[in-house]
């Protein structure tokens, strides 16, 4: 979400620089292309050294910032830490981009830097979130609700749109007849995501919808994990019936020739996939985690998280609607992408932020 709002702020991003406390990591290559310096502190997961503390204050010696934006909680301490070194007293926005249902399922050490995000909190300008969920969350631990501002995360309308060519091919390269639902889920392998849960659904639409077929794409989403590769076979799911698709660089193809989004996560903070699935004029099954059921709005359907029978009978009531219901339905889930959630939009929402806090 950062390098795509810098992108839309190309006009402007010769007057920024973006800090990355540990490597250019995957998207420092993009930002630098976008013509946006980019400063790599060198740290190690854990607690920061006191070299990557001396380059930090080299940096923000360096650039004497106006404004220091931090990117979640490690980055919140980051940029708070960067005003003190800088001088000029810069004003400080923070941005939280995770859900807290519970502190505990967080790791040890996370623990403490939300601890300590939570105390500092009402010495920075504003607080960013990008769900409103997030922001209840967050303030109920002790975030300061005065500095909160909703800033949902928006998507490119041009990378992710209808596309035909895109559907076509994506269904010869698996062997997807051109007429079977296609119902997929697209996020790495991760417990909160409940690709178990995704599993026993396609089971069950799979003995009611004969031609339905399944798609999972995402970091270890693959045949050879073995947790997913047992149930599929326990589940009578073939290769054939669902096709487990690793990590790819082509989502916005793979949305494009879907007929349905899952999402059954049982936490969330503001789902990007659902987004992007919906700039692709695909309707959206979701879990009521986050803020899911406030970007599907009435375009989808909602149900609670964890269950599985009811995730199967939402999915087959879209497919119920047969395809040209589910391209009607589709076709408002786009346009309310383009009405509430446009790239454009959500940057020119940051511009206004930063000119208020900067007055």
């Amino acid at each position: 979400m950062l390098t795509k709002l810098l992108q839309a702020t190309r006009d402007s991003s010769g007057d920024c620089a973006v800090v990355s406390m540990m490597d250019m990591g995957a998207m420092g290559e993009a930002i630098r292309k976008l013509g946006v310096p980019v400063e790599t502190l060198g740290m190690r997961r854990g607690v920061p050294t006191p070299s990557a503390i001396w380059r930090l204050r080299q940096v923000a010696r360096r650039y004497q910032p106006d404004l220091v934006q931090g990117w979640m909680y490690h980055g919140n301490l980051a940029a708070s830490m960067a005003a003190t070194f800088a001088g000029g007293r810069p004003r400080v926005v923070w941005n939280v981009r995770h859900s807290l249902y519970d502190i505990r399922d967080e790791r040890p050490l996370t623990r403490q830097v939300i601890r300590a995000n939570a105390r500092l909190s009402h010495r920075c300008a504003a607080i960013v979130y990008n769900s409103r969920v997030s922001a209840v969350q967050h303030e109920a631990f002790g975030f300061h609700a005065e500095r909160t501002r909703i800033l949902p995360n928006g998507f490119d309308l041009e990378c992710f749109r209808p596309d035909s060519l895109a559907r076509a091919q994506v269904r010869a390269e698996f062997a997807i007849p051109a007429d079977a639902p296609l119902i997929g889920l697209i996020g790495r392998h991760h417990p909160m995501k409940d690709h178990a849960g995704f599993l026993r659904a396609a089971a069950l639409l799979a003995k009611r919808y004969p031609q339905a077929v399944f798609l999972a794409a995402g970091a270890g989403v693959e045949r050879s994990n073995p947790e997913l590769s047992a149930l599929a076979a326990s589940l009578n799911l073939g290769a054939s019936r669902l096709h487990l698709l690793g990590e790819r660089r082509d989502v916005s193809r793979l949305m494009a020739a879907l007929d349905v989004l899952a999402l059954t996560s049982w936490s969330e903070g503001f789902p990007n996939v659902v987004g992007e699935a919906m700039a692709c004029a695909v309707p959206c099954v979701v879990t009521d985690v986050g803020d899911a059921a406030w970007v599907v709005g009435d375009t989808g359907r909602v149900v609670a998280p964890r269950d599985p029978q009811a995730f199967a009978s939402a999915c087959g009531e879209l497919l119920e609607l047969g395809r040209d219901g589910r391209e009607a339905l589709g076709r408002a889930a786009r346009e309310r992408i383009e009405r509430e959630f446009g790239l454009d939009q959500i940057a020119s929402q940051y511009r206004s932020l930063y000119g208020e806090v900067l007055g």
